[in-house]
């Protein structure tokens, strides 16, 4: 009997150790006092975390319920434009995102290319420092900080890269169109991968007014908000606010100031022979 009681005695302690003493680590969360203390009851868009003690349905089913949905027909994301709609009583920030019309393949890269001209922004002081912060982030480890193709992971000196990234100075890319480089950014080109999702829409063209002016810099001319002698195909800013200016100046010396009620009213009566 003595002996019946300590085994008894032996396996409840023995029970308790191995269920109740349980560690986290790793992925593991250890004893659990309710199951959603540590998984929730809740799904997550885009994110796939099944435990069947507390899902509804299946594996198979969660899985497609987090899946991406596709759009409505007809609409589009609030702020889907480059810039904040002005006077359509809309008052929201941009996203930075806007749709574009060129798919990735080569013949699309050309087309691209070649139709994507005119740099949508203007250059302006402040938008070369946004777009140099934005290079040295995204794009100087493998083209450069100067980018001339030696950025740190391919040069001598420890560079792990195989493969010698666009050097951007050469004469091809000094005259390629900015379509080439929006391109680029939007798929990626041959081992570089695409940062549409990395950097939006205004982001992209400020890099690419950063790389502009590095090869304004090496071809000895001036590329900035006061004047740019590198292209013919990015405005500075000093150019749009003149302009503005030019026409505002116009619309004043075009307004005639009206005259005061007593004397247009005198003017009337002695036309009226009254």
């Amino acid at each position: 009997m003595n002996s019946t009681f300590k085994l008894f005695g032996f396996l409840v302690v023995l029970s308790i150790v191995f269920t109740s003493c349980q560690s986290a680590g790793g992925n593991q969360t250890g004893s659990e006092y309710m199951p959603d203390m540590a998984h929730s009851v809740a799904y997550e868009a885009n994110t796939f975390g099944y435990y069947y003690n507390n899902r509804w349905g299946t594996e198979d089913d969660l899985h497609k319920m987090v899946q991406p949905r596709q759009t409505i027909n007809g609409t589009i994301a609030r702020g889907m434009s480059g810039k904040a709609s002005e006077g359509r009583g809309v008052s929201f920030k941009a996203n930075g995102s806007v749709p574009y019309y060129y798919g990735n393949t080569e013949e699309e890269r050309l087309r691209a290319t070649a139709e994507i001209i005119n740099n949508p922004y203007p250059i302006t002081a402040s938008g070369l420092e946004k777009g140099k912060n934005l290079y040295n982030i995204q794009c100087a480890i493998c083209h450069g900080e100067k980018a001339d193709g030696n950025g740190y992971l391919v040069r001598e000196d420890g560079g792990k890269y195989p493969v010698q990234p666009a050097n951007f100075m050469l004469d091809e890319f000094v005259a390629a169109s900015n379509g080439r480089y929006y391109h680029a950014l939007m798929y990626g080109k041959n081992l570089m991968g695409g940062y549409s999702d990395k950097l939006s829409y205004d982001e992209r063209w400020y890099v690419i007014q950063y790389i502009r002016s590095l090869q304004a810099t090496t071809k000895k001319l001036e590329y900035s908000e006061k004047l740019n002698t590198f292209n013919t195909t990015d405005t500075p800013y000093s150019v749009i606010a003149a302009k503005k200016a030019e026409a505002e100046a116009a619309i004043s010396a075009a307004v005639v100031p009206s005259a005061p009620i007593e004397a247009t009213k005198e003017v009337l009566k002695n036309n009226s022979g009254h």
